[in-house]
């Protein structure tokens, strides 16, 4: 299992709903959750390793525990507004403030079936922001200011270059 990079197509392909938790997806949330931390990352959306469920995992606290993976994710309700450095892991080396709601309530569930319902504030509810634009198709680079986005326009110009219809990853 590999992180893909832009311009991956599996990054802009809505994922289809998680309908069943088995063996093979908690073995595949578990190599999610070991190659996140080998990036240094907070969060992983599956379509970032090419599998195009709605699934991710969020680790702002670095504890590695069965409780930070979410299935099926639905944010439910936000509020405030931050504007933040964010990064991702499929666009290394780049970087960007962007605009997301400061707190978040959503629901999800986790890898035992059980329906969870979450509040986050600050890099948390980024994050779940983040990772859930992921399972939407939606990538940060849409969320830039112009400007910004004008700014990174040669590093993305070099990523659809190295790209060549194969997948590309770390």
């Amino acid at each position: 299992m590999n992180i893909v990079f832009y311009p991956d197509p599996v990054l802009r392909s809505k994922a289809k709903p998680l309908t069943e938790i088995n063996r093979e997806v908690c073995r595949k949330a578990e190599e999610m959750m070991e190659l996140m931390h080998q990036a240094q990352g907070v969060g992983l959306a599956a379509p970032q390793v090419g599998w195009s469920v709605r699934l991710f995992i969020i680790d702002v606290e670095g504890t590695r525990c069965d409780e930070k993976v979410f299935i099926n994710p639905v944010i439910i309700e936000d509020d405030g507004e931050l504007n933040k450095e964010e990064g991702c892991l499929s666009f290394p080396g780049i970087t960007s403030r962007i605009i997301r709601a400061q707190r978040i309530r959503a629901e999800a569930y986790t890898l035992k079936g059980q329906k969870v319902e979450i509040e986050a504030e600050g890099l948390a509810a980024r994050a779940w922001q983040h990772e859930l634009d992921h399972l939407n198709g939606d990538l940060f680079i849409d969320k830039m200011s112009p400007s910004n986005r004008l700014a990174i326009s040669h590093q993305l110009k070099e990523f659809e270059r190295l790209y060549k219809g194969a997948r590309v990853s770390v």
